[in-house]
């Protein structure tokens, strides 16, 4: 089943939500039928983070991805461009390269070794006589859409209506060009985590602002009563400005007391925790000192993979170092506490008792994504599960 035209000419429109008032009903958390609908009109339409092109550096760099069965490549060519394509082989659809990263002069495939080049043609075929049908310009590596916004490398298995993300943070341009995102460097590697919920469930507790005070003393005490939300189409736009409290921990003190000036950034950015989750499944935590990245993967109607790294820029100086620990300090433990805010909401969406609840007027980004869902799968209106076999009538 394809996108409705109907759903994005609905959204495009802005067109009041009869359902508003309400949140997502519970059964679409862990429904197998719904799972697969949003594969289908969600994730297959919607565009992934890879990489950042300095992780691609030099001819021949790749990175893969690999989300619905799929298995994408994104590699640099000998002309400098960076392209993507799907890792599999035109052959016998064999798996061209193996794990997230590597550098290949040349393509070739493991079964049979065929051979293409990193502009995905096909250069190479043992006893190419055995084939008297094939033409080796009709089986090059099949390409896959690809954008490149302030150094991020996206991709789109099957663009056909969603903005990309240069379009859905058209709004933030100016705020985020300051902080020099295509000059960033990676801290470390990225971090795969497993996580036993549904990914609306981690994409949802992230856009919750009701949460913070009852659940993350920490964060409370850090930005005080300064966080605010803001729904803008297909982004979100989050944000609370760092304040001194005398309750706050060691690291909590450290963090607002010794934060170094950066230059490029203006006075209000250095105390700024700055969060934009970009339509459907990812996210960038903005601070002075470096940048996070999450995105959470749909595995199985209960199961994501949360993939997470860290990006700087060059700074060698002592207390921008120890500010940055001072970060990862504060906010490993804002993590385990929404790891296990997550996990309980999902063992509740899974209760036959639970239809769905009431939205409040100040939670905008839920309201703004739920309105999404209900438009790309008019079923999650219903409080409880249709019959089985609801998808195919």
């Amino acid at each position: 089943m394809g996108h409705p035209d109907h759903a994005f000419a609905e959204i495009a429109a802005e067109t009041a939500d009869p359902d508003a008032d309400f949140s997502l009903p519970g059964w679409i958390y862990h429904d197998p039928e719904f799972f697969a609908l949003e594969q289908a009109r969600i994730f297959r339409p919607s565009w992934q983070i890879v990489c950042h092109v300095s992780e691609i550096e030099g001819a021949g760099d790749y990175r893969t991805l690999d989300f619905l069965g799929e298995s994408v490549i994104v590699i640099r060519g000998d002309d400098g461009e960076i392209r993507a394509f799907t890792n599999v082989c035109r052959h016998r659809a064999m798996r061209l390269v193996e794990g997230p990263a590597g550098c290949a002069k040349k393509l070739v495939c493991p079964y049979h070794a065929w051979t293409f080049e990193t502009d995905g043609r096909l250069s190479g075929v043992p006893m190419k006589s055995e084939y008297p049908a094939l033409k080796l310009e009709e089986h090059g590596l099949v390409p896959v859409a690809l954008e490149v916004w302030h150094g991020f490398v996206f991709v789109c298995l099957q663009p056909e209506g969603f903005p990309t993300p240069g379009e859905m943070m058209a709004p933030f341009e100016a705020e985020v060009a300051q902080y020099r995102f295509a000059d960033m460097r990676p801290m470390g590697d990225v971090r795969h985590r497993p996580r036993d919920v549904n990914w609306k469930n981690v994409g949802d507790n992230y856009s919750d602002n009701l949460h913070i005070p009852v659940a993350h003393d920490g964060l409370t005490r850090l930005v005080g009563k300064t966080y605010r939300i803001e729904a803008h189409g297909w982004a979100d736009r989050l944000y609370g400005d760092v304040v001194k409290n005398e309750k706050q921990n060691f690291w909590e003190k450290f963090y607002s007391a010794h934060m170094p000036r950066v230059d490029h950034l203006p006075e209000e950015a250095h105390g700024r925790w700055l969060y934009f989750k970009l339509w459907p499944n990812m996210a960038f935590d903005i601070y002075a000192d470096q940048i996070d990245f999450m995105q959470w993967l749909p595995i199985s109607p209960t199961t994501c993979l949360l993939r997470e790294v860290a990006y700087c820029l060059p700074d060698d100086r002592r207390e921008m170092k120890l500010v940055r620990y001072a970060n990862w300090r504060i906010n490993r433990v804002v993590n385990a506490e929404d790891t296990w805010l997550i996990n309980r909401v999902q063992q509740g969406m899974q209760s036959r008792t639970y239809g769905n609840g009431p939205i409040g007027k100040s939670e905008v980004c839920l309201r703004s994504f739920a309105k999404k869902i209900r438009a790309l799968i008019p079923q999650a209106r219903q409080p409880f599960a249709p019959a089985p076999g609801w998808s195919r009538t």
